[in-house]
């Protein structure tokens, strides 16, 4: 009797994996209540490791080549299952096999603005993404931390847990070069080797190497981009204060032109035109006053002083103006006789 059930069991002389590139890192090689031959054929090739697993406990590890399974190559196995008594006992071994290739381009990214320490602002939220590359190192290490006895575990599954990663260590890693925003930003590269070595110990313990990680891009949110810009441009026309407060003038008219607004065509760009002039001289005569004790008395004595004489032609041609203005709409005739007064006043 124990010779035909000897002789109905199935053995397994050849154990392979012939990787099918979906992303597959630890896949069990079916047993299906078989059981491995003694002298069976383990073959492990180029990019794969495999382990041997027996009763749960991992008994050997494989590299690249061809083994020949038999007590000398399994000597564990010897106590373990008797295999010197033709299978007389059950030999219940798993064998998994490990792509150890390198999983390339795999994204990483900031979902939300992370906050940061920096030496220029104090502190900036800034977004940032790339991709990285990794393979398993230590395939007995993986078996046991993350992969365990599933019959296959794929990128896919481990792709959560090694961006978590990234994500928990940025910050350390800015922090760790020392670099400020400004020169981040610019030198990608050196944030890149940052974070790859804040990031290799953590990897190594879930037995996985880490190989590359870029990052390309560096960027902030966009209302502390505009404030940025606007830094920038204080710093492009330095002292010069004549030249900023024509910058800021330019960058007001658009805006008081809008909300001038509900009037459009010529009177709607004459008031914002009129409302940014106003601003620029407002700004202008506040900073003469701020760099000019005098100033103030200076303009005050202005203000009291005569209006200076206007001739005849000049009051004539700005009547001709006006009258034009008048006649396509822009002055009222109140407007126009108003304006009319005041000029002829300054001939009297």
């Amino acid at each position: 009797m124990a010779l035909m059930d000897f002789i109905k069991k199935q053995f397994i002389d050849i154990i392979q994996w012939t990787e099918s590139g979906d992303g597959t890192l630890a896949w069990r090689f079916p047993m299906q209540e078989m059981e491995i031959q003694n002298g069976a054929s383990l073959t492990v090739r180029e990019s794969q490791m495999a382990v041997f697993v027996n009763e749960g406990q991992v008994a050997d590890v494989f590299g690249p080549g061809m083994y020949k399974l038999t007590t000398q190559t399994l000597p564990v196995l010897t106590y373990l299952k008797n295999w010197d008594k033709l299978f007389e006992s059950p030999f219940k071994s798993d064998v998994y096999f490990f792509s150890t290739r390198q999983q390339v381009d795999q994204k990483w990214g900031t979902p939300q603005p992370l906050t940061i320490r920096d030496k220029d602002f104090g502190a900036v939220r800034l977004r940032a993404f790339g991709n990285y590359a990794f393979r398993i190192a230590d395939p007995k290490l993986f078996h046991t931390e993350i992969s365990g006895t599933r019959e296959s575990y794929g990128v896919a599954d481990l792709d959560g847990q090694l961006r978590g990663l990234v994500l928990q260590n940025i910050s350390n890693a800015i922090a760790a070069s020392g670099v400020p925003f400004l020169d981040l930003a610019a030198n990608q590269i050196q944030f890149a080797q940052a974070l790859s070595n804040q990031l290799a110990p953590e990897f190594a313990k879930i037995g996985i190497k880490l190989e590359t990680i870029t990052v390309q891009n560096v960027s902030l949110p966009e209302e502390l981009q505009k404030i940025l810009d606007q830094k920038i441009g204080m710093g492009m026309v330095g002292n010069d204060m004549g030249k900023f407060m024509q910058y800021q003038t330019a960058q007001a008219i658009p805006k008081f032109a809008e909300a001038s607004g509900s009037g459009s065509g010529i009177a709607g760009d004459a008031m914002g035109l009129g409302a940014g002039v106003a601003l620029g001289q407002v700004l202008a005569q506040n900073l003469a006053q701020g760099l000019n004790p005098n100033a103030a008395a200076q303009a005050a004595v202005a203000a009291t002083a005569p209006p200076a004489a206007v001739s005849a032609d000049e009051v004539i041609a700005t009547l001709e103006k006006l009258g034009e203005l008048k006649g396509k709409g822009i002055l009222t005739q109140e407007e126009f006789d108003a304006k009319k007064a005041e000029l002829l006043k300054k001939l009297v």
